[in-house]
């Protein structure tokens, strides 16, 4: 009686589980406490992105063994960044022993934003603002020698036309004041007009002028030419109009701490009543002891001056220091999205790359391969459970009606498992469910075996159930179980497709064991062994 009752509780609670997981893949709009959570097709089923990157040591002076760290260490922090990023069974694997990472994303939407979080150094530092004199002096500098140079830079002669009234008046001033002993120097101006025509500080470069900044900051001659201890930054591009202008900075090049002290970075949404933060998403900065008391020492040294928050030389935001900041938190504000926030503090807590990665190979798998992908699946699938059903039916009659339902019910709980364990179905992970159905219905068939023996030697129907289902249940443990042992092998040292494989197959085994040995037996009681039955359709 207590072995019934226990047997009863177990098929109980679950099929509840499977009814709960299973229900929101057939209905939609179920009420809330249903969860949220649904089954994922994998890369071959869905479609996606497969991605082919190069750790790049070109640059950098490494030995052989640094070299083999730095992929692995590659390779550890693009999981990490992906794994945040929220993609479903991602598969990030080394190809051989190269410096090339093979990465597969199922279902991605947005590839070129996970190209750039993939791909970012995410170097953090915060520096100072050049003082007045010194962006003074670096106009001066820069606008002389692109004047004496200009022949090199021709994408920048549009700039060169020099206003001739404006001469004219510079040089009658010069006259009146009788700046005989002074040296006029009069130039085109050319790097102030590229930059702003607003003459005010800082500066700002219009979008269609922002190309031909860019190269002109790559240029190593013109780079010479900016005063020794500083640099030029551009301003992060408004996502919400991505033609304004972007904000120039000449900032010292020192940076004061480095994202080396930062803790935790955590998105967050403005609060109060400011137009500017309020209910708009920006980035916490929680630094270190060390870098807590550091960054209360820059704070405290440089009040008033502006300190810029930089992110791979660009700024993302350059506030006036207030007051000293003794608790070592920061913020990066700014006209940010959701999504764009999500990424920079996915990129902040999983550390910086140790050397460039470069993409040299991307494939999008379309959804055509997925319909089809799944259309064959699903078509296989059913039709061997079809042909199943028919022979089961046929051969084995009532009985073999009982084995059908087995079968439907492990089916379902394949995918319930599958669904509140948040996995991916995959093409072979529906080999493996066609497998299962092959294997439940072998449970039944050795079961229903042993009870037609008895009934032929005479049994009576209940002995023939009880005893049939005693002396089948060890040989179906010793064959599921070896079947088991050999999908957790498969799953521990295979990859990809084969872990996918090894996933439902292991599943299914339980829950085939559960159908055959549990469900079945409480079906056979409740309808056959129960009411004293003299006869058996089996």
């Amino acid at each position: 009686m207590k072995k019934s009752k226990l047997r009863g509780i177990i098929i109980v609670v679950v099929l509840l589980f499977t009814f709960y997981f299973f229900l929101p893949l057939v209905v939609n709009n179920l009420p809330s406490f249903w969860g949220s959570k649904r089954l994922k097709l994998g890369l071959d089923l869905q479609g996606g992105s497969q991605i082919q990157l190069e750790v790049d040591f070109t640059d950098l002076e490494l030995t052989e063994k640094e070299k083999e760290d730095a992929v692995k260490t590659a390779q550890q922090i693009i999981r990490n960044r992906i794994d945040q990023f929220g993609v479903a069974e991602p598969s990030i694997l080394r190809i051989g022993t190269t410096n090339r990472i093979f990465i597969q994303l199922p279902g991605l939407k947005d590839p070129s934003r996970a190209k750039e979080l993939i791909g970012k150094t995410a170097l953090l530092e915060f520096k100072l603002l050049a003082e007045p004199d010194q962006i003074t002096e670096t106009y001066d500098k820069l606008n002389l020698y692109l004047d004496e140079n200009i022949e090199k830079y021709e994408y920048l002669k549009k700039f060169a036309d020099q206003d001739t009234e404006e001469v004219t008046d510079v040089l009658e001033d010069a006259e009146n004041e009788d700046e005989e002993d002074d040296e006029i120097v009069i130039t085109d101006e050319i790097f102030t007009k590229l930059t702003t025509s607003q003459g005010e500080f800082p500066m700002s470069v219009d979008f269609a002028n922002l190309a031909s900044l860019k190269t002109l900051l790559k240029d190593e001659d013109f780079r010479k030419e900016i005063p020794a201890g500083l640099q030029i930054a551009v301003g992060k591009e408004n996502k919400n109009d991505i033609y304004a202008a972007r904000t120039l900075f000449i900032l010292k090049e020192k940076a004061e701490i480095t994202g080396e002290y930062l803790d935790k970075a955590a998105v967050k949404i403005g609060q109060g009543y400011d137009p500017k933060t309020s209910g708009k998403p920006y980035i916490a900065l929680n630094f270190t002891k060390s870098g807590a008391k550091k960054f209360a020492n820059i704070t405290g040294q440089n009040l008033n001056k502006r300190l810029a928050i930089v992110l791979d030389d660009v700024v993302y935001v350059a506030p006036v220091i207030a007051d000293k900041i003794p608790t070592g938190e920061a913020q990066i504000t700014g006209n940010f999205t959701i999504d764009e926030t999500n990424d920079l503090v996915i990129v902040l807590n999983a550390g910086n790359l140790p050397a460039p990665v470069k993409i040299i190979e991307e494939r999008t798998v379309g959804p055509t391969l997925g319909s089809d992908s799944i259309k064959a699946g699903v078509m296989a699938a059913l039709i061997g459970m079809i042909a199943v059903i028919i022979f089961m039916m046929v051969y084995y009659k009532l009985s073999g009606l009982i084995a059908n339902i087995a079968v439907a019910v492990n089916i379902c709980f394949i995918v319930a498992v599958m669904t509140a364990l948040e996995g991916t179905l995959t093409m072979p992970g529906i080999a493996g469910m066609i497998l299962t159905i092959g294997m439940a219905v072998d449970a039944n068939v050795i079961i229903f075996e042993r009870i037609r023996e008895n009934l032929l030697q005479g049994k009576t129907v209940r002995t023939s159930v009880d005893t049939g289902f005693s002396r089948a249940i060890v040989t179906i443990l010793d064959a599921n179980i070896t079947t088991l042992i050999t999908a957790l092998v498969l799953y521990q040292f295979g990859t990809g497709p084969i872990k996918g494989f090894a996933v439902t197959l292991s599943i299914g085994i339980v829950g085939s064991m559960f159908a055959a040995i549990f469900l079945a037996k409480a079906i056979f009681d409740g309808f056959i062994t129960n009411v004293n039955r003299e006869e058996i359709s089996i």
